[in-house]
């Protein structure tokens, strides 16, 4: 999760969960990161939305180019905004696409609007999950959920409730890709896997191994979805980034999972707070 210097801050303002600050990036001309108390939420090229930074975000990317056809425009709700990092690669790489991005801080999105605005995305001010729950059920082809507060995936943003309430707006073959932040011995990994096989027939985990074996603190991508998972391609794709992920489907994913037990409102608690170090750049 180390990343380079950036330097010059744009602008800021004191949000929901902190201080949210822009800083240009001093390796790309047209680059933003958005930082959020100094922890790192988005990455933002202007003059190419097609460029993904952050390795996590870089496999939420892979998930929405196997979501289907190449080009093919797609419905989309974002759970958590940030700089609409997401939003504009698929504006990009599927030009056509409704898109919505739900974000609790009406002072971060007046930020992203001011400094960094994008085209064609809705973007509704609110908590992810009483959004979720009040919308038209099969609306969406992929959801998307990158929700953290002070580093932290709140508590209901992490049970069997939040995840049926993903596959009631998904369609029949609809995508859930979840950011999952964990570190040794990966519990909450292990159970939000649960979580998500107690309400998906089909789920699979990216990242790369050092995370996997718990030898650092880092982000897992979590896909569930009510149909197949294409995890040959995920495989490749993964395998092909400047820090090469792995994907556990299947018997893999069941050992990984071994003796967790899904979350529910009743029992859940925030993902675990990131180590002082984690953000390092």
């Amino acid at each position: 999760m180390a990343r380079r210097a950036t330097q010059i801050p744009l602008d800021s303002v004191q949000g929901t969960h902190g201080r949210a600050e822009l800083l240009r990036d001093a390796d790309r001309r047209a680059a933003w990161m958005l930082l959020v108390d100094g922890i790192p939420q988005s990455h933002v090229d202007l003059e190419d939305p097609g460029y993904l930074d952050f390795e996590y975000v870089r496999r939420l990317g892979h998930v929405i180019d196997t979501a289907a056809p190449t080009g093919q425009p797609l419905r989309v709700l974002h759970l958590g905004a940030g700089a609409l990092t997401l939003a504009r690669y698929v504006a990009a790489t599927r030009p056509g696409s409704s898109q919505l991005a739900v974000e609790i801080d009406a002072a971060l999105v007046g930020l992203v609007r001011l400094r960094l605005p994008v085209r064609g995305v809705r973007v509704r001010v609110g908590d992810a999950r009483d959004v979720l729950e009040r919308l038209r059920p099969g609306c969406y082809d992929l959801v998307i959920a990158d929700v953290f507060a002070a580093g932290r995936t709140p508590a209901h943003l992490t049970t069997v409730e939040f995840f049926s309430a993903a596959r009631r707006v998904l369609d029949g073959s609809g995508v859930l890709a979840a950011n999952v932040a964990d570190g040794a011995p990966l519990a909450h990994a292990r159970a939000q896997v649960a979580t998500a096989r107690a309400v998906f027939p089909e789920a699979g985990l990216v990242a790369d191994a050092g995370v996997l074996r718990g030898r650092r603190f880092g982000n897992l991508v979590l896909i569930a979805s009510p149909g197949p998972i294409p995890a040959d391609r995920l495989t490749r794709l993964a395998a092909g980034d400047p820090v090469p992920g792995r994907v556990l489907h299947g018997e893999d994913l069941t050992r990984f999972a071994a003796g967790a037990k899904p979350v529910t409102d009743a029992n859940a608690s925030p993902s675990p707070a990131p180590p002082a170090d984690a953000f390092a750049r």
